[in-house]
This record gives C-alpha cells, sequence and structure tokens, in this order.
C-alpha cells in the first residue's frame, strides 16, 4: 500500500506548516509522506525548532520551501493552516483530493512567549482527531 501524500500550506513556511509536517513525519510517518510549503517563504523560525525540540521531535534537514516548488506534485490532502483573515495561502489551486483549513494564528504575530508551544500543540490536536479517521481508507 502507498503512501498518502500531505502538504502542509502556511503562509512563511517557517513555523505553522513546518510543525505540522514534522509531527505527521512523527505521529504516522509509516501511513503518510508529509511535506510543507509557503506562499512567501521564509527561513524556519528559531522558535519554531526549539519548540519542536522541546518536544522531542528530529528538525533534522527542515528547511522552509516555496509553494512553488509542488506546483506540479499531487496531493491527497493539502491542510491550509492559515489565519481566516490572512487569506494568501488559501488561494492555491494545486492538485488536491481534499484541502482542509485549519485556522491556527501565526505564532510570529503573537507577543507571548509561548506562542509557538501552543501553536504545536493545536496542530497535535487536531492530527490526533484527523488521523484515525483517514487511516483505514
Amino acid at each position: 500500500m502507498s503512501k498518502r501524500r500531505v502538504l502542509f500550506l502556511c503562509n512563511a513556511n517557517s513555523a505553522r506548516s513546518l510543525m505540522g509536517e514534522v509531527l505527521l513525519r512523527h505521529m504516522a510517518g509509516d501511513r503518510f509522506e508529509a511535506f510543507s510549503a509557503g506562499t512567501e517563504p521564509d527561513e524556519p523560525h528559531a522558535l519554531t525548532l526549539d519548540a519542536l525540540n522541546k518536544q522531542g521531535l528530529s528538525t533534522e534537514g527542515l528547511h522552509s520551501k516555496s509553494l512553488d516548488a509542488f506546483e506540479s506534485e499531487a496531493f491527497d490532502y493539502v491542510i491550509v493552516l492559515c489565519d481566516k483573515d490572512l487569506q494568501a495561502c488559501r488561494d492555491w489551486q494545486g492538485k488536491a483530493g481534499e484541502t482542509l483549513y485549519w485556522d491556527i494564528r501565526d505564532p510570529r504575530l503573537i507577543n507571548k512567549p509561548d506562542a509557538y508551544q501552543q501553536a504545536l500543540q493545536e496542530i497535535r490536536l487536531r492530527l490526533q482527531l484527523w488521523l484515525p479517521l483517514h487511516t483505514s481508507e
């Protein structure tokens, strides 16, 4: 059985989408191939890497990628992690079997020391709810 392909998408590919990519690989890498990209890619934020490392998740080889790098690829699922108020990454018209919109605030814009940990926990919780529904398909 081939692995299903999931693309996590957000604006900068420096926090939320990288977290989604790492978490899915950790939680279900035997069933899913995880990727991430941004509409305006930046570097992985140091606090993103710190939040992942604190949870014991590997950040080796993790880097930000442009959505353009995936424009000719097909995915079973695209999970858009943009704030509903920041629509840039919601306009992607690529090839996806199913597109999900998880409204997660950008931790870069929240002036709280634990914003990155909170974003990571919210993505983990959503994956914990989503995975059982998409594992037996």
